[in-house]
């Protein structure tokens, strides 16, 4: 796996956030049974006024957000990657040959509000950031209420089985 990370903000995490996404990333796949093992992912730790500008350009939002997900793969069924031919190039990385998963950039404004309102801490807010944006990553959404339940309880799963809870995370 090979996970580009970067932080615009230069806040420094009292945990380490690589080691997060990548276990976070690896629990998703597996979770979704993902059959590669080789992929690409690139997440970016921003502030409000950089995600409000990036909301604005690409969805015609003019509002900062906590994350936004940038998917360069196409699902017709959330989770189903037996639909990717791996002879598709846009699919995957021309040098590597890794699967690319797509883009995630997180607001540590938000992050840091969220965990506060929330009661947890700011890892834990993280972690489901990022959680919740590999799972629109790989089709999923929450646009309707049984999509909404499903994308949750997947989201708790995943965080529950690696020990990252409200109390706990």
């Amino acid at each position: 796996m090979t996970f580009y990370v970067e932080n615009e903000t230069g806040e420094e995490f009292s945990f380490d956030e690589k080691k997060l996404i990548e276990m976070l990333t690896d629990t998703v796949l597996k979770k979704l049974d993902c059959p590669y093992k080789d992929i690409s992912l690139n997440v970016t730790f921003t502030d409000d006024e950089s995600i409000r500008e990036i909301n604005k350009e690409f969805r015609e939002i003019d509002k900062s957000t906590d994350v936004l997900s940038f998917p360069a793969l196409d699902f017709d069924v959330p989770g189903d990657f037996s639909l990717i031919k791996e002879n598709d190039s846009s699919y995957f990385d021309l040098e590597t040959g890794e699967l690319l998963l797509g883009d995630i950039m997180i607001s540590l404004e938000h992050a840091h509000k969220q965990a506060e309102e929330y009661g947890h801490s700011f890892r834990r807010e993280i972690a489901f950031l990022i959680t919740h944006s590999l799972l629109h990553l790989c089709g999923y959404d929450h646009m309707t209420d049984d999509d909404r339940i499903v994308m949750e309880d997947l989201q708790n799963e995943i965080l529950n089985s690696l020990g990252i809870t409200r109390e706990n995370g």
